[in-house]
């Protein structure tokens, strides 16, 4: 049991528990950092280390990015929508099958596409990973399918989950 404590890592999800439990009390005492290190050690001990595949950094920053430039592209596209008098609409259902690697990540997809202006996910399957889209502009149908699968890309290379591809 106290070989499982001897890695850096180890040491790192101990300090991230405690910070956790700091954050819990709404405080960060010496009291709560001893007792947050304490029962991260424990748990670390008991159940093992956390599993390896983690978060990495610099493919969840490139993840927000296409997230936030969806945010920013689809807003001005609907309030062009909005503010012009004649109807460019083309509204259409789309499904789109994202396999493993979106059945692993359905959540943050389906609330990624879902925070986009003109987009809304109607429909999840996840047995297959599938997820049905809304569109507004149903004209922007592949390169909608071709961002969604991008995004589950992203997802899969920032939360990577351990499993062989």
């Amino acid at each position: 049991m106290i070989g499982r404590l001897r890695s850096s890592g180890n040491l790192l999800a101990a300090v991230a528990l405690a910070a956790a439990w700091c954050a819990l009390w709404g405080e960060a005492t010496l009291g709560n950092i001893v007792a947050g290190l304490g029962l991260g050690l424990a748990l670390i001990a008991v159940f093992g280390p956390p599993s390896k595949p983690g978060v990495r950094i610099v493919p969840l920053v490139a993840l927000a990015g296409a997230i936030m430039r969806d945010l920013v592209e689809s807003t001005v596209a609907v309030a062009r929508e909005v503010l012009t008098p004649t109807d460019y609409t083309d509204e259409r259902y789309v499904t789109v099958a994202l396999g493993e690697v979106g059945r692993r990540h359905l959540l943050l997809i389906a609330s990624a596409v879902t925070l986009t202006p003109g987009t809304a996910v109607v429909d999840v399957d996840d047995s297959t990973g599938a997820v049905v889209l809304h569109l507004l502009h149903g004209h922007r149908e592949p390169d909608t399918v071709a961002h969604v699968h991008r995004l589950a890309e992203l997802a899969d290379h920032a939360f990577p989950s351990g499993v062989a591809r």
